[in-house]
């Protein structure tokens, strides 16, 4: 394929030299006259592993030239790559000045072209940006996005110093696009590439790099501040992450991933809370670690944000154990909603099928005796019927019956915090998160 490369910097230099390697002809385009000079004499623009000998090699075998004429490149080419840079603000926000002038300039030509030109934005950009780019480009040369063109988010995840390693062995490729002919033309575009390519609406794309980003400076606080734990004890914190790691079901997994309500339970508040108790009598600090159960806090308070605007309607709670298939309430996220709702003066009934309290003992039994008493005269012991007697019902945990339940539903106002699908679309259907 013919290729444009916008901005020879990082992301740009690695770009142009892989994409040549992988037998396209690509020219790089930016409006600094030495990068350009650089790439036309075969030198890389950046100091990084194999690219220099990347650069010299696709620039002998006359795969690719660089230049400062936008229109010379758009026009003489099918697909254009936008890499030009995003810095932060002194406030955090990104300076996308120069990703919207790219734009200006990507009207002005595609005035005169007729074929299909899909853009792709390999920077790191905020939700948002490719419609904004789209709209500009639509304004400028009255051509129509995805029938004219496609403005497409395509970000990249490579590290400093393995980045040809990264481009030619990617955990993944992502596609954010409306456009299917877009979608098709650059999946071709890295069909060589030993990776899934997943195709996705394009905010979805367009935040993946931040998320991937924080997680990845998470992890590292994370394993800091357990290392400074551990150093006060004289443990050996490597080991102890090392084991850590070895647990690919839960440590190192998908398992807990997955956006909703608050965690509860008998371990995880427990635990948490004997750690951060033990850096504390350690006198170390562990900002992160200290912040994890008010981030819990801010999940149940949302939720009564969204239920709040649902006062004076009949409210049923779908689940009041800490998870599905357990009766257990102890330190259970809808019990504290619940008492907070009840508090407020809600009109409100519980299902929980595992939950009786004529067959409850032990633990069970003395915390609702002890805790909770006033929210076992809520319970009613017919999914049905708190069903048809509810104008709103609340999803608190993952039952199969629920699901089942819902499935034919109809008329009802459903708050979901576990991410239930197949949901009857007759239903008015708030996700927490979603």
């Amino acid at each position: 394929m013919n290729i444009s490369i916008f901005g020879l910097g990082y992301v740009g230099c690695v770009s142009l030299g892989c994409l040549a390697q992988n037998g396209h002809h690509v020219i790089g385009v930016d409006v600094n006259a030495n990068k350009v000079n650089q790439i036309n004499n075969g030198e890389a623009t950046i100091v990084e592993k194999q690219i220099d000998k990347i650069i010299k090699e696709q620039h002998l075998a006359k795969r690719i030239k660089a230049t400062s004429d936008f229109k010379y490149a758009i026009l003489n080419s099918e697909i254009s790559i936008i890499a030009v840079g995003t810095p932060s603000s002194s406030k955090g926000h990104l300076d996308l000045q120069y990703i919207f002038k790219v734009a200006e300039n990507f009207g002005e030509v595609l005035k005169e072209k007729n074929s299909f030109h899909v853009i792709a934005i390999r920077s790191t950009v905020m939700p948002g940006t490719c419609e904004k780019f789209s709209r500009i480009i639509e304004e400028v040369s009255g051509k129509k996005t995805d029938v004219d063109f496609a403005v497409i988010d395509n970000p990249e995840f490579l590290r400093e110093g393995t980045a040809v390693m990264d481009y030619y062995n990617p955990p993944l490729t992502l596609i954010g696009s409306n456009s299917e002919k877009a979608s098709s033309i650059m999946a071709a575009l890295y069909e060589q590439l030993p990776c899934e390519i997943i195709v996705t609406d394009v905010k979805v794309a367009e935040i993946m790099k931040y998320i991937n980003n924080t997680y990845h400076a998470l992890k590292i606080s994370f394993a800091n501040e357990v290392g400074n734990i551990c150093s006060s004890l004289d443990i050996d914190s490597y080991k102890v992450m090392e084991i850590f790691c070895k647990d690919k079901q839960l440590n190192i997994s998908p398992y807990y991933f997955k956006p909703g309500f608050a965690y509860g339970g008998s371990c995880l508040p427990k635990d948490l809370k004997g750690l951060q108790t033990l850096a504390h009598d350690l006198y170390i600090k562990t900002p992160l670690i200290e912040s994890i159960d008010k981030t819990n806090e801010i999940q149940i308070q949302r939720a009564i944000g969204i239920i709040s605007k649902y006062y004076g309607k009949k409210i049923g709670m779908l689940g009041l154990s800490f998870k599905a298939g357990t009766d257990d309430l102890r330190n259970s996220p809808s019990v504290e909603l619940i008492e907070i709702l009840n508090g407020k003066g809600f009109d409100i009934n519980l299902y929980d099928e595992n939950i009786q309290i004529a067959k409850l003992t032990g633990k069970n039994k003395e915390y609702i005796e002890h805790r909770i008493p006033h929210l076992s005269k809520l319970l009613i012991d017919d999914l049905d019927v708190l069903i048809d007697q509810s104008d709103v019902l609340i999803i608190s945990n993952r039952e199969e019956s629920f699901a089942k339940a819902l499935e034919s539903v109809t008329g009802k106002i459903i708050i979901d915090m576990v991410h239930i699908e197949n949901i009857n679309k007759s239903n008015t259907y708030i996700g927490i998160n979603w």
